[in-house]
């Protein structure tokens, strides 16, 4: 049962509950459902009236919604039962790849704007009959082109913007790569949450001996943009946090970048110690991987490389040579994004289910109940 369950046994809901979980989140939305039913199944609802409990106590609270193709790829969001009144949460994976679509014969792999595009969609076929929308985004979309350093879109602003234009009242995503984004619709509700928990849960889950102490732990963040990051989990673990900062070639710019030349170390030493290196996310895993070789040649134990999103844009050869080196230990991410069969099948691999957490926070906020700790 979620923590804050005596609070929520005796609030009601705000309105009668509606999940849309698109098909790139499908598994995810499918345990949600399935824990949301069970906890309400299970809680007292003795201060609801008949008329409400008829739909708090459901035995699936999934809104079917579809959206076609046409042969042009072109398409449509269609919802397949009614949505009024309803308090819907919509729920999409903008970084599944694995899905496919038809284009005039060919086969295209969907991106992150088709994704987009889709959620929009949807939106677009409630038509203002819910009564209030919440957008699940666990990887905001893009959230990488938060800020403009030269003459350049600001992609996720926009976003945020048309979402809220188009009626949403909420948007839910998990480490944001910058929060600050939210300065684009201050009107608006905009949660970052962090995944800190399920981390350490993983890892515990799956390494018996791991000493969580000063004397054998240390969280190090892999650049100065993550270090709060870093410095929360190395506080709620009390434990030392150290920090390496990029010193990059300004004077080129190579894939849209400066390159890196070198990563300079900040903080106390790690000689003996296990490392956990935490960042929002794990691209190619260049800048991962370099970190932890800094780190073995300052004689580091066992080095986690931990994040909430694993992208692993350039596949896994690298991450499976790091570890047969010796270098990585472990690679931890979380399920918000799409993971391949390849990358569940490795050893190396502790995958943190974050289905229970993002039924909490449905849970929590159909009751208008804070998410925040201090609510619970």
């Amino acid at each position: 049962m979620p923590r804050n369950d005596e609070t929520l046994a005796t609030k009601k809901p705000v309105a009668p509950l509606g999940i849309i979980p698109l098909e790139s989140i499908s598994e995810i939305g499918n345990r949600v459902d399935a824990y949301l039913s069970q906890w309400r199944a299970e809680r007292s609802s003795d201060h609801l009236d008949d008329i409400t409990k008829l739909s708090y106590h459901s035995g699936s609270y999934i809104v079917t919604a579809k959206v076609p193709r046409f042969g042009s790829g072109e398409a449509k969001g269609c919802i397949q039962q009614s949505v009024r009144g309803l308090d819907v949460y919509i729920m999409t994976d903008v970084t599944n790849y694995s899905l496919t679509y038809q284009l005039c014969g060919h086969e295209n792999h969907y991106s992150p704007d088709d994704h987009y595009a889709d959620l929009k969609r949807i939106i677009a076929a409630i038509e203002g009959k819910a009564n209030r929308i919440t957008v699940i985004l666990p990887f905001l979309y893009e959230s990488r082109q938060h800020k403009r350093s030269s003459r350049e879109s600001l992609d996720c602003a926009i976003a945020l913007q048309e979402l809220i234009a188009m009626g949403v009242d909420n948007i839910i995503t998990f480490d944001a790569h910058d929060p600050r984004v939210q300065n684009a619709i201050p009107l608006k509700g905009f949660e970052t949450v962090q995944p800190a928990y399920q981390f350490i849960k993983g890892i515990l889950k799956n390494v018996k001996d791991l000493q969580i102490d000063n004397d054998h732990l240390m969280i190090i963040s892999p650049d100065e943009g993550g270090t709060n990051r870093a410095v929360y989990m190395a506080s709620v673990l009390g434990v030392d946090m150290g920090m390496f900062y990029k010193r990059r070639d300004y004077s080129q710019i190579v894939d849209g970048r400066n390159p890196i030349v070198a990563h300079e170390f900040l903080g106390a030493s790690v000689e003996g110690k296990d490392v956990i290196i935490v960042d929002d996310m794990i691209s190619s895993g260049e800048s991962m991987i370099d970190v932890a070789r800094e780190l073995k040649k300052r004689k580091a134990n066992r080095i986690f490389t931990v994040a909430t999103f694993g992208l692993f844009t350039s596949g896994l050869d690298k991450f499976d040579q790091a570890v047969e080196e010796g270098i990585i230990y472990k690679v931890v991410t979380t399920n918000l994004t799409y993971q391949t069969p390849e990358l569940l099948s490795r050893p190396y691999y502790i995958s943190c289910d974050m289905s229970k957490y993002i039924a909490y926070i449905i849970d929590t906020l159909n009751h208008d109940c804070s998410i925040a700790s201090r609510s619970v």
